[in-house]
């Protein structure tokens, strides 16, 4: 049954997926504000409702208080593809941080182009970090928020965490709060994995840190605040679903 619903959920999310790419694409080539509207309000919510009905994956949030649709910057671990989905869909007009590599895909980056993603080089050093603040500033004043995975790309559930300095950069120069967020998402949908296990997916937003600290004492806050969270709604998620538990990262020399 698990390979079914993997297969017959991956099939539909997929599809609705890659129409809503070439749909918005045309779309957005004449207002980026409707190709925003469409997808969010349209493809975004079609695709969680597969989640939930084809996959067994239903999704709660905590600390939706904390959710601001305006000027701030959300920090959050990235362990599959399954949290841009969800945020996307409470957080309706964000841009995300993304490596440029995945605009060269076709049709998909094309789609994230139109859409205003904010695409970075990592191979282009201090060019590539002007270059992020330049269009998180341009986001923000646009009414954007901005979505960023601090370490940079996806890492298993319980992994060491690797959290890199572009985050950082955003905090100390666009004097915006930071919104910290934790998920479980990785227990479910695991990386470069088939499969999609049913269960209950979290993302737990945070009190925002506010502007004004040090780096280093942002870096700190950050990242212990989303580990923190993240260690709790894992053993919350294996205990009322034992079987993910072979997912979560084992430390070295277990």
């Amino acid at each position: 049954m698990l390979y079914f619903r993997s297969f017959i959920s991956n099939i539909a999310i997929y599809s609705i997926l890659a129409f809503g790419c070439v749909f918005n694409t045309l779309i957005g080539l004449f207002s980026q504000k409707a190709n925003i509207k469409i997808w969010n309000y349209a493809f975004i919510p079609a695709v969680v409702w597969c989640m939930k009905r084809l996959a067994g994956i239903e999704v709660e949030i905590r600390g939706a208080r904390y959710i601001d649709q305006g000027r701030v910057i959300y920090a959050g671990k990235h362990e599959s593809a399954l949290e841009t989905y969800c945020l996307s869909n409470y957080i309706k007009k964000a841009s995300f941080v993304l490596k440029k590599e995945l605009t060269y895909i076709p049709i998909f980056g094309w789609a994230q182009a139109v859409y205003g993603m904010i695409p970075i080089d990592r191979s282009a050093g201090s060019a590539a970090m002007k270059n992020l603040l330049r269009c998180a500033q341009n986001r923000l004043d646009n009414g954007r928020p901005v979505i960023i995975f601090p370490e940079g790309t996806r890492r298993r559930p319980g992994q060491e965490p690797v959290y890199k300095p572009g985050v950082a950069l955003l905090y100390q120069n666009l004097n915006v709060p930071v919104i910290p967020i934790a998920t479980n998402t990785g227990l479910f949908w695991k990386k470069s994995s088939f499969l999609r296990y049913p269960g209950k997916v979290i993302l737990e937003f945070m009190e925002p840190i506010q502007p004004g600290l040090k780096k280093q004492e942002f870096m700190t806050e950050l990242q212990k605040r989303i580990e923190d969270k993240c260690r709790e709604l894992n053993q919350e998620t294996i205990r009322n679903y034992p079987y993910t538990a072979k997912m979560l990262c084992q430390p070295e020399g277990k």
